[in-house]
């Protein structure tokens, strides 16, 4: 049987999926709900396995192992597992410069 995990979205988290939505739907409210829809989805994917997505690889050259990804092109849901607990950390645009971006959330400046 899967372990089932917990999944939470920290506020950051939450904000970011609301800009990306807000963004999209500015031209299409259709278009914006088939990502919020995609997103949520794929998210909820955490809830078994969340190990089985990558460490974060602009994290990992510097050292930090604790951060993992689960790309939804162009995107990337940052996330952190701690025992049975999936923390949402982050929705990031790919196409942005991630590694200044997670580098400034995660660990500050």
């Amino acid at each position: 049987m899967n372990s089932t995990y917990t999944v939470r979205w920290s506020t950051v988290a939450e904000n970011d999926l609301k800009k990306i939505i807000a963004y999209i739907a500015e031209d299409s409210p259709q278009n914006a709900l088939n990502v919020f829809k995609n997103i949520r989805h794929k998210a909820s994917q955490l809830l078994t396995f969340p190990e089985k997505s990558r460490v974060v690889p602009e994290l990992h050259d510097h050292g930090i192992m604790t951060y993992r990804e689960l790309v939804i092109p162009p995107w990337r849901l940052i996330y952190k597992i701690t025992e049975k607990k999936v923390f949402v950390l982050s929705v990031i645009d790919s196409r942005q410069n991630v590694e200044d971006i997670l580098l400034m959330r995660l660990i500050g400046p």
